[in-house]
């Protein structure tokens, strides 16, 4: 069956609706005919991003400003609902960091107001949890034997069955996360499925300030400005990018393949991309960009790249779009979309640009 024969008249709740990856995720849902509720604190963007970026409209009868963290939330939305998907959470690295105790309310005290009212729940088919490569960390254990935590040049390849090592508080909530949500829906007897998203790009991301996520949209965005794009450790870390339309696709999928039953899924190309090669990828669209050599931030993991074969198996589904292609279509976006670069970013007299 389709996605829109399994959802067409279906009402799916969308936690985190109001960020790149859940609005995508409600656009999707209405493509397949599903209604998609979406719930959503709209406290991460200055309020004007939230419409004119993702397309958003807060006063909308199916849109719930609310935090997942108040007990009372939940309770009173999840009963009426087919499905969820549950991606609500403070998902930037660098500010869980900062912040611990704002990741825990979030991304550990609501998750687990989530799933006790989904638990709860006589109508909810399946919950899907959104969680991320960031539970494999680097790999491997940072206790292991020295041969073992040294595997050189060659990248690490994760598959689900392998250790999750999380080297950052982000990735720590989100190996909670996983386990509660096996631990409290199987328990419950709800189906659910685990999906970790590897790292997600696409328009129309924007960059915060403090942040060293969301590589793509931060040298695309420096890039037009005519700053230096700072590669973080010489910019030799792995990833497998992802762009948020095949994020969104590959959910969905989750939320009903039969196949993908209390299962958990790598959600990524199989492709290893360097830091340094996406610096060249955008620089390659703006002639005279420098690179430079940075300090490594605390909890930014070397990262690896994504085994495939359960996801292609579990959800007979792959990802279309390569980083090549998505770097382009970023960049083509942000040509016809200039306003989106924040103010703060553009130099200023005081500030003189390298070259």
């Amino acid at each position: 069956m389709s996605l829109e024969q399994h959802l067409a008249g279906r009402t799916v709740l969308v936690t985190g609706a109001g960020g790149l990856i859940g609005s995508r995720i409600v656009a999707r849902l209405r493509q397949a005919g599903a209604r998609p509720v979406s719930v959503c604190k709209l406290d991460a963007y200055p309020p004007d991003v939230y419409r004119r970026r993702f397309g958003i409209d807060p006063l909308g009868p199916d849109f719930i400003i609310g935090d997942i963290a108040d007990p009372r939330l939940m309770p009173t939305v999840v009963p009426g609902c087919d499905y969820v998907i549950h991606a609500a959470a403070l998902a930037d690295v660098a500010a869980c960091t900062r912040r611990p105790l704002d990741a825990i309310a979030t991304n550990i005290i609501g998750t687990q107001h989530v799933l006790d009212a989904v638990a709860s729940s006589d109508r909810v088919r399946r919950m899907v949890f959104v969680s991320s490569a960031s539970v494999y960390g680097n790999g491997r254990h940072p206790h292991a034997p020295r041969e073992v935590q040294s595997l050189g040049p060659v990248p690490a390849q994760f598959t689900e069955a392998g250790a999750m090592c999380p080297v950052s508080v982000y990735g720590n909530t989100k190996v909670w996360g996983e386990h509660q949500t096996a631990a409290v829906l199987g328990e419950a007897g709800v189906s659910y499925a685990i999906v970790r998203y590897f790292s997600v790009y696409g328009e129309p991301q924007v960059i915060k300030e403090n942040s060293h996520s969301w590589v793509v949209a931060w040298f695309a965005m420096r890039a037009a400005c005519g700053l230096p794009l700072h590669l973080n450790g010489g910019g030799h870390q792995v990833r497998d990018f992802v762009h948020v339309d095949d994020i969104a696709t590959a959910t969905l999928h989750a939320l009903v393949a039969q196949g993908a039953h209390n299962e958990t899924v790598n959600v990524g190309t199989g492709t290893a991309t360097t830091i340094r090669q996406v610096a060249e990828l955008v620089s390659a669209r703006y002639p005279g960009t420098t690179l430079i050599s940075a300090p490594m931030p605390p909890g930014d993991p070397e990262g690896g790249y994504a085994s495939v074969e359960r996801m292609r198996t579990v959800l007979g589904w792959q990802p279309g779009i390569t980083v090549e292609e998505g770097i382009a279509r970023y960049a083509a976006w942000l040509a016809a979309s200039p306003d989106a670069i924040p103010d703060w970013l553009h130099p200023t007299p005081a500030t003189p640009v390298a070259r």
